[in-house]
């Protein structure tokens, strides 16, 4: 179909071609080159504007209309695009590297490599001189090979062995004038080094005579000692050397700008490979491979995109790539910047068996939990610090992987603090949170047993109650004494206040947020903590080997300040504990080995996730350091509860039987009764008690007694037909009387 236009276009193009008719002609192929620079010419301001008669933009223009009509704007250089930061801005942008190395600003850093390099000469020294004695009989029984070695090298020297090959090769060939002429040679050398060697042997021996007849003993001793040492060096042989190395240092290659582009080509990434295909690096160095503690640091982009996650994915390769062990290969990615930065830490050893700092807390010292202490050390040997007030705090991973250990570490932290109050519970049942419980705990429990989820059950409603008591004193407290409205260290010091720490550590948390008769009890309790008992100086820390919805409810794992993961096996689990979408940003506590036990991600203290490995303690250095720490309350007389041997004091109030009580209320000609009714005559019997119940909470006290709720039909208040969950009066009877031993009571 022909549109209306079609004739307006075809005269224009054909008076166009009129116009110039030798265009077909004089057709040529356009220069790229040139096309580009005169776009460059066109964008210039001071270039000179286009014919402003032309309604249509040149290629590559827009037809945006700046001040001058008759000048075009470039599309990718818009009049109105900024032009970019200056030199200052630049400047002002730019990051300055440190003057000072990190070790140098950090006085912990400094010492801990003093001590380092302190120990390593000591040892040095004490190895080779307890040795010593060792060392001068094999260099004396080794003297007579050395001087016979010195006496034939003597005698080659003299005799010009050294050119024998050369005039034997002249005699092969027949060259009877080199031969002479090398023989000349051969001759005066002798005739010299004769000399030479006659007269050395003169001087020694009147040198050896002179200290023999003049000089003291004790020089005459050090001379043999030289000779003999001397000539046993000589006479040493190079499989059996005479001294062995008192420390074996690590052999590391040195990481190279090839080896890092060897391993990066070796991911299997594609952008990278078709950037080495074609001649290209296919990483950008943004800054010199440097020492970075005890290994090696590379900093650069990757090819446009590919993510610091890609290259993660594929650590296991990139080890290979680089030929170093699994645990001295570390990528990271760059919070501040874009998720291309990548930045390569290759260590000299495997983390897991490289050496340590000792524990500064081991032997020595109290702590103060309103300050960050350190309890692990990061891939570089550097300290990481935790600060436990203020949080709450998950700690997950697979069975063995040190996630007690962890947990108990960061109870003993508290414990050195002797305002700290301490809630242990150990639901896994082994003990491992003993050291601290028995020595310094207030309340401390162990095993699954209904016992224990009782005393546990009952310690929780206390410490809720307590929450509460704290919220009224900090409310009630001046702006002066309590400006920010949360427990301070000041404030923590009057124990008038009890505003102390509380720390709650629960080892195998899922055993109480699984329990079928108190789990949700305690999963609303420990939400509640998690989130409002750091402002208040109440501090929960819940460990658990199944990091999913049930064992770690989402209202705590959402809350929760404070993350440590050591390995997990999937994406879920990885992300119950780190957070949401942890694993897509590269955070993965998947890739740690088997053999990296206590090696977590650390997310908290206002930082993005780190790896740290954290500082092993055994039961009896657990047990060393909570005597210490029982030791010091014991004289600030701060000692109470479970590690006195105290029983926790029971709740004041009046005495009642929940099956009694539910009986009174439940009417002898009521065969059956909803439980939301129950629970409102409940409510009016005993307010204290039972105030604020709802049907679903009958449902939960009544279950431990094996009455069963079904559904019940009844009239509701406004005469309605129904169905709702309830009970009958001859199952509560029954139950009252098995737990009596009266079959048949009424």
């Amino acid at each position: 179909m022909k549109h209306p236009d079609d004739d307006e276009l075809f005269n224009r193009l054909e008076v166009e071609m009129a116009a110039d008719p030798a265009a077909d002609a004089e057709a040529d192929v356009v220069d790229l080159d040139k096309a580009r620079s005169m776009r460059e010419k066109s964008a210039d301001p001071d270039a000179p504007a286009r014919d402003a008669g032309s309604a249509d933009p040149a290629p590559g223009e827009s037809g945006e209309q700046s001040d001058d009509p008759g000048r075009r704007v470039m599309v990718d250089q818009s009049a109105t695009a900024s032009a970019g930061p200056g030199y200052l801005g630049r400047l002002a942008a730019a990051k300055r590297r440190d003057v000072l190395p990190l070790w140098l600003r950090s006085l912990a850093e400094l010492r801990t490599a003093t001590r380092w390099v302190a120990r390593h000469y000591v040892h040095t020294t004490a190895y080779h001189a307890l040795r010593s004695p060792v060392y001068a009989a094999r260099l004396t029984m080794q003297a007579p090979t050395g001087l016979a070695r010195f006496v034939g090298g003597t005698m080659r020297w003299v005799a010009d062995r050294e050119g024998e090959p050369v005039r034997l090769a002249a005699v092969r060939r027949e060259d009877a004038a080199e031969y002479l002429k090398l023989s000349r040679q051969r001759d005066g050398r002798v005739r010299l080094r004769t000399l030479v060697a006659v007269l050395a042997l003169f001087i020694g021996v009147g040198a050896a005579l002179a200290l023999y007849v003049l000089a003291p003993d004790w020089l005459q001793a050090v001379s043999v000692g030289a000779l003999l040492l001397a000539f046993g060096s000589a006479g040493r042989k190079a499989d059996a050397p005479v001294i062995h190395r008192a420390v074996e240092v690590p052999k590391a290659t040195k990481l190279t700008s090839d080896i890092v582009l060897r391993a990066l080509g070796a991911l299997g990434i594609p952008a990278i490979n078709q950037a080495q295909g074609k001649g290209r690096d296919g990483f950008e160095f943004t800054a010199p491979i440097t020492r970075d503690g005890p290994g090696w640091r590379a900093e650069g982009n990757l090819p446009f995109g590919v993510t610091v996650t890609d290259v993660i994915e594929r650590r296991e390769r990139l080890a290979s790539g680089l030929r170093r062990p699994l645990g001295c290969v570390w990528p990271e990615a760059v919070s501040d910047e874009h998720t291309g930065r990548l930045v390569l830490w290759v260590g000299d050893q495997d983390l897991k068996s490289a050496p340590k700092p000792a524990w500064p807390l081991l032997k020595s010292g109290t702590v103060d939990l309103f300050k960050a202490i350190p309890y692990g050390t990061d891939q570089r040997g550097r300290w990481v610090a935790v600060t436990l007030m203020f949080i709450a705090g998950v700690i997950g991973a697979i069975p063995r992987m040190g996630k007690t250990f962890l947990l108990r570490l960061l109870l003993l932290i508290a414990a050195l603090d002797p305002r700290a109050e301490l809630h242990t519970y150990d639901m896994k049942g082994t003990g491992d949170l003993d050291p601290v419980g028995e020595a310094v705990s207030h309340r401390h429990g162990v095993g699954e047993e209904d016992e224990t989820i009782q005393y546990a059950l009952n310690d929780f409603r206390a410490l809720r109650e307590e929450l509460r008591r704290r919220t009224k004193v900090i409310r009630s407290l001046p702006r002066d004494i309590c400006p920010e409205s949360k427990v301070t260290s000041q404030l923590a010091d009057k124990r008038s206040l009890g505003l102390h720490p509380i720390v709650i550590g629960v080892d195998e948390c899922q055993v109480l947020f699984e329990n079928p008769e108190h789990g949700k009890e305690f999963e609303e309790i420990a939400t509640d903590l998690v989130k409002r008992g750091p402002a208040t100086g109440i501090v929960l820390l819940l460990a658990t080997q199944r990091p999913d919805a049930k064992s770690l409810p989402t209202g705590i794992s959402a809350n929760a300040g404070a993350r440590w993961c050591l390995k997990v096996m999937g994406q879920t689990e990885n992300d119950m504990v780190l957070g949401t979408s942890s694993y897509k940003r590269g955070v993965r506590a998947t890739m740690f080995a088997w053999g990296d036990k206590g090696l977590h991600y650390f997310v908290g203290e206002g930082s993005d996730a780190r790896i740290v490995s954290g500082t092993f303690i055994d039961a009896p250095g657990a047990v060393a350091v909570a005597a210490r720490a029982r030791t010091v309350r014991e004289k600030a007389g701060l000692l109470a509860g479970y590690a006195l041997g105290e029983a926790p004091e029971t709740a004041a109030g009046p005495a009642y039987d929940l099956l009694a009580d539910v009986a009174t209320v439940v009417a002898e000609k009521e065969e059956r009764v909803w439980n939301e009714r129950i629970a409102a005559r409940l409510a009016e019997l005993r307010p204290d008690v039972y105030g604020g119940w709802k049907g679903e909470n009958v449902t939960s006290a009544l279950k431990p007694h094996r009455i069963k709720t079904r559904d019940v039909a009844g009239t509701t208040d406004d005469g309605t037909r129904t169905t709702r969950r309830g009970i009958t009066r001859a199952d509560l009877l029954k139950a009252i009387a098995e737990r009596n031993e009266k079959p048949g009571a009424a």
